[in-house]
């Protein structure tokens, strides 16, 4: 896609999530109690990955159950999926990569959806080649076809960022196909298409045991610090809620404290149930390669700076109609209160 139409692609999906906000009540059950006297709420995420270790954390270490939460968790399968759940009720908080909270603003939303903790500080995804490549570089890339994300996502971008920083041009240099759904590039990588594929874990190391695929590359490494994912509600639910809200920050900075002091090996058991279809060995593996680029922030306050960075990959990748402050659509009052 030409950066020139992906100016409008933050308006674009608004006006699809508003026309599904009009179309949709709400059904989440905010502010309601189960029959223990928990609290319920509604998590929905971008996609289920060892990337996200800590929340996982939070929740087999039992952390919001501490908290008196009663935590359902839903995978939404793409920030847009996750963003069009908090927008309609459906999910009470959405975790995912906060250019989406910039987008609905942009658009206009007057319940916009603000962000209150950041869980990673790097990307999560590895480029996979065909063939195993020993010092590989970036610009090996030119004329390559290679399987990427949704236009205007945070893989897709940093994906993009990373090429610029190497003089790599990912519109005229590099043959990106973001034809395939989030999700599917693992398989449509292991049925021949492409010669390179954008991978998260467990994708990366699975396509590796498969012999599909090698990994070449970290793209949390090569595009250094980024506000990668985080924790969003809409500004309604952070001002009627802000004891759920504060609730559930205080069992993510459990999680995140848990993961700055323990192994990867003891990591990998306490999430090994999240991910049952995954073996111990491969899980600490995944977990170990995140651990040691150092993935997961000691604390979950989204700083300004992280912001303004996340600001000129947007610009950069031709998705940002405007600058929007950061006090708008950031609030660190829960992170800050969580770390004390």
């Amino acid at each position: 896609m030409k950066k020139k139409s992906l100016k409008k692609l933050g308006v674009s999906l608004l006006s699809l999530l508003t026309m599904l906000l009009a179309l949709t009540g709400c059904s989440s059950d905010k502010g309601a109690t189960d029959q223990s006297g928990k609290t319920k709420v509604v998590l929905n995420e971008v996609a289920h990955s060892p990337f996200y270790a800590p929340m996982y954390v939070a929740i087999e270490e039992g952390y919001f159950t501490e908290e008196g939460l009663d935590l359902t968790l839903v995978t939404g399968f793409g920030a847009d999926k996750t963003m069009t759940a908090v927008l309609t009720g459906e999910a009470d908080i959405g975790f995912m990569g906060s250019e989406s909270t910039i987008y609905t603003y942009a658009g206009g939303t007057e319940d916009y959806v603000v962000n209150f903790a950041q869980l990673t500080q790097r990307a999560g995804n590895f480029l996979v080649s065909r063939e195993p490549i020993e010092n590989f570089t970036w610009d090996m890339l030119k004329g390559k076809n290679v399987l990427g994300g949704r236009a205007g996502g945070m893989p897709q971008m940093v994906f993009e960022y990373i090429l610029e920083k190497n003089n790599v041009d990912p519109v005229t240099e590099v043959i990106i196909d973001q034809s395939i759904d989030f999700g599917s590039t693992a398989a449509a990588f292991s049925g021949g298409q492409g010669e390179f594929t954008v991978e998260f874990e467990p994708h990366a190391t699975l396509l590796e045991q498969k012999g599909d695929g090698y990994v070449v590359a970290s793209l949390g490494e090569d595009s250094g610090y980024v506000p990668y994912t985080s924790f969003s509600a809409k500004k309604s639910f952070l001002e009627e809620h802000p004891d759920t809200v504060q609730a559930f920050t205080n069992a993510l900075q459990k999680g995140m404290d848990y993961v700055q002091s323990h192994s990867p090996e003891e990591i990998a058991a306490v999430i090994a149930p999240q991910f049952a279809e995954t073996d111990m060995e491969t899980l600490t593996a995944i977990i170990t390669r995140y651990h040691e680029q150092d993935t997961w922030k000691d604390n979950l306050i989204f700083e300004e700076d992280a912001f303004a960075l996340l600001q000129n990959i947007l610009d950069g990748a031709g998705v940002l109609e405007k600058t929007v402050p950061y006090e708008v659509l950031v609030t660190t009052e829960f992170a800050e209160s969580a770390k004390k």
